[in-house]
């Protein structure tokens, strides 16, 4: 049988695939910044669970675990060692995660109670999904069937031992202290989940009590690297997708430069938004602001922030207007930051919206005249919830009508951005003014910004809200932990990298947005290491983080989303092209072992593509991967960010 191109092209990665060096990275624990362990690998194979660290009150009716924006923990790695530093209520907690080469992690816990703690226990708890492991537990070569706990509510098993293994022969996860210890097998009634509570610390914890505990997991298991088929078709195209963007609001005046000039300088930037600092501009209801800053009065913040604007304008980027704050005599109570249980944010004064406004607009106006900029949207930032001015959804609806009809009578083009949410769940907060016809002539864009609500039912949300207004889906601000400022080694990780661009590739398949805007391309959230940022003091370099946004940002212009159809868990895929123009753009995140790739429908004209891979250690390494009657085929390497790209 005589062999096509094709096939002979699909023998040859196989054969390179299986000479493959294994890399140790792929072994490695998947742990948070918060400390909770999400996966153990093996080559880069994934198997899932979710351990915590929690307090469990007398009657099991309250649990307070380690979790994401819960505590303020600070995170450190040290070559395979991750350090998390938290604490639970009084509890202070040191925890180390040792990953090893076998698929193996070594935790130890080191707790300190601050004052006395009426309480069940302290637990190292393990959440996991009854079908990724089975349900049969081994207790020291003992078989029990787990079933009836999964299937029972409130019911729960006890049982004593060193060692327990769950799963069978092609799939297990095994916990092993150095001593006995009673777990509690439960099922959550939420979730569903099997929990595994590992008692670290039984009954009442004292003042000044301190303990440490040493647990060691290990999974074992087939790895999934059979070939893949990915079918684009790109006759159905879909929605239009500018590029990739960014936030640009100054916050560090001695880093943010180098790192807003290193990413204009390297990446295409297709979207902006910078800041309007309202309190800054007008603090005094009763002065004319572009008097003032005529007579050389203008604000330093303000001022740079008009700057920053015309950077972008003078680049060709259109211009997102965003107010984080406003003047008090524009509020209602004195202006605050939000402090957790305190009060979120300002309402508008309704006394003085005729002065906001005239406000706002003479700033845009300023902008325009002075600096050559024009402003295509405006927003309150996320006023949803009160950062830091909030409105309710019916205020909101009122707003966009009342702002941007005083826009028109001051000869302006600008129109109001509807959401600009602090994240995907409140999509209510839109609907009065999603629904209001009078409305919808001043809206010129819907935006949620990305921190929360990933489901795809909830960002299906967004994309039917754009649909139904006929206008362009931005996120406002895109990234997957509103508080990584916090502990931010976290954005150094390999993990943090890829999820990130996992969750930018379901954004693009599921709402289909105009522009992504990355929160930030500025020193806050630095896709950039060193140069003083963050308190290191290395010379000023790229990242993994940046060498994924540069390469997701070199997507060709005017494209389009088209399908793409997979059959794989652990990869996601993104397409975009333009049939008239044969631009084309074909996105993946590996979230498992490495694997073949063979793409159907590409255009018959089609050569040839260009394919960039990163991952940890390999940033954009580029190979030309040759087309052959629509047909394309390549090795996926684990862990990566890979992209397919038609040439400039």
């Amino acid at each position: 049988m005589r062999l096509s191109k094709l096939h002979r092209v699909l023998i040859l990665s196989i054969i390179v695939y299986a000479f493959l060096p294994v890399d140790k990275a792929l072994a490695q624990a998947e742990v948070t910044a918060w400390g909770n362990i999400t996966s153990l690998r093996i080559q880069g194979q994934p198997f899932n669970f979710e351990t915590s660290i929690c307090l469990v009150n007398k009657d099991w009716k309250s649990v307070v675990a380690t979790a994401l924006e819960r505590q303020s923990p600070k995170f450190n790695r040290i070559g395979n060692t991750r350090i998390i530093t938290t604490r639970l209520d009084s509890l202070y907690i040191v925890e180390k995660v040792v990953s090893l080469e076998n698929g193996t992690a070594n935790i130890s816990i080191d707790y300190n109670a601050h004052q006395d703690l009426d309480i069940n226990g302290l637990y190292f708890r393990i959440n996991m999904d009854a079908d990724e492991f089975g349900m049969e537990l081994n207790v020291d070569g003992k078989m029990i069937d787990l079933g009836q706990v999964a299937n029972t509510p409130g019911k729960s098993l006890e049982i004593r031992s060193g060692k327990l293994i769950i799963g069978s022969a092609t799939k297990s996860l095994k916990i092993d202290l150095a001593h006995g210890f009673n777990v509690i097998v439960k099922r959550d009634l939420k979730t569903n989940r099997l929990q595994l509570y590992i008692p670290l610390k039984n009954g009442t914890i004292k003042n000044g009590e301190a303990g440490i505990s040493k647990i060691s997991l290990a999974v074992k298991g087939n790895v999934d690297s059979q070939p893949i088929a990915v079918i684009i078709d790109p006759a159905k195209q879909g929605r239009n997708f500018a590029g990739f963007g960014g936030n640009f609001r100054l916050q560090n005046p001695k880093t943010d430069s180098q790192v807003i000039n290193y990413c204009l300088d390297k990446m295409r930037v297709a979207w902006g938004r910078v800041e309007m600092p309202f309190a800054q501009w007008q603090p005094d209801m009763d002065t004319d602001p572009i008097t003032n800053a005529k007579q050389g009065k203008l604000n330093k913040h303000v001022e740079q922030s008009m700057l920053m604007a015309q950077k972008l304008q003078k680049l060709g980027i259109p211009i997102i207007l965003t107010s984080w704050n406003a003047p008090n005599w524009a509020i209602i109570g004195e202006a605050h930051d939000h402090k957790p249980g305190g009060e979120w944010g300002n309402p508008l004064n309704p006394q003085n919206f005729q002065k906001a406004y005239k406000s706002i607009s003479d700033y845009i106006i300023y902008l325009r005249d002075v600096y050559g900029v024009d402003v295509k949207l405006f927003s309150f930032n996320e006023s949803d919830l009160g950062i830091n001015i909030k409105v309710t959804p019916q205020e909101h609806d009122d707003l966009i009508k009342s702002l941007g009809a005083y826009f028109l009578t001051r000869g302006l083009k600008t129109k109001m951005l509807l959401g600009d949410n602090s994240d995907a769940n409140s999509y209510s907060f839109i609907y009065p003014a999603l629904n209001d016809l009078q409305a919808r002539q001043y809206i010129g864009a819907i935006s949620f910004h990305s921190w929360r609500g990933w489901e795809t039912q909830t960002l299906n949300k967004w994309a039917d809200a754009a649909k139904q207004a006929n206008l362009p889906l931005i996120v406002g601000e895109g990234s997957i932990d509103a508080a990584a400022w916090a502990y931010p080694k976290i954005f150094e990780e390999e993990s943090y990298a890829r999820q990130e661009m996992n969750l930018y590739l379901r954004l693009l398949t599921i709402c289909q947005p105009l522009s992504i805007l990355q929160w930030q391309l500025t020193a806050d959230y630095s896709p950039l290491i060193g140069g003083g940022i963050f308190g290191n003091n290395e010379p000023l370099h790229p990242g993994q983080r940046f060498y994924n946004l540069k390469q997701f940002a070199s997507t060709p212009k005017d494209v389009f989303f088209i399908p793409a159809t997979l059959q794989s868990a652990n990869v996601t895929c993104a397409a975009l092209g333009n049939s008239t123009t044969g631009a084309y753009a074909l996105h993946f995140v590996n979230n498992g072992a490495t694997r073949l790739v063979v793409v159907s429908g590409l255009p018959a004209n089609l050569k040839s593509l260009n394919l960039f891979s990163t991952k940890e250690n390999a940033n954009m390494e580029k190979m030309i991967i040759p087309v052959v009657n629509g047909k394309a085929s390549f090795t996926l390497t684990a862990l990566c960010f890979a992209s397919l790209l038609t040439s400039d």
